[in-house]
């Protein structure tokens, strides 16, 4: 476990935001109910029988929309589930590719960082 940073910060970070992030994947998606780690876009509202063709395009485009975003979120849901699991295993802040300490105003800036500035995607 590295000493050199205050552990419980970027704990109380990461479940903060963590809440704003499961906040957000409600607001676009649900959890898919045969996998629990997994996010899934809400479906548009088609109601094929009233909807004229700009409606059902709309409400694709809504749909698509909504997929793009929650991906995003997800990615970012993942992430941060993953940094919290590092703090309970004792390796928060070690970089995934080399193993070196993640600089602290790398993790200040994105508490879920994987990786150092060298290794940034």
């Amino acid at each position: 476990m590295r000493s050199d940073i205050d552990i419980e910060y970027f704990k109380t970070k990461l479940e903060e935001e963590l809440e704003l992030v499961e906040n957000e994947l409600n607001s676009v998606g649900r959890k898919n109910p045969t996998n629990k780690k997994d996010w899934e876009a809400e479906p548009a509202d088609m109601n094929i029988e009233s909807a004229d063709s700009n409606e059902v395009a709309d409400n694709m485009e809504e749909f698509e929309g909504n997929t793009a975003v929650l991906k995003e979120l997800e990615i970012r849901y993942n992430n941060i589930k993953d940094a919290l699991d590092k703090i309970e295993k004792g390796e928060y802040g070690l970089c995934e590719v080399c193993g070196e300490e993640i600089e602290e105003e790398r993790l200040i800036a994105n508490p879920a960082a994987r990786t150092c500035k060298k290794h940034m995607e």
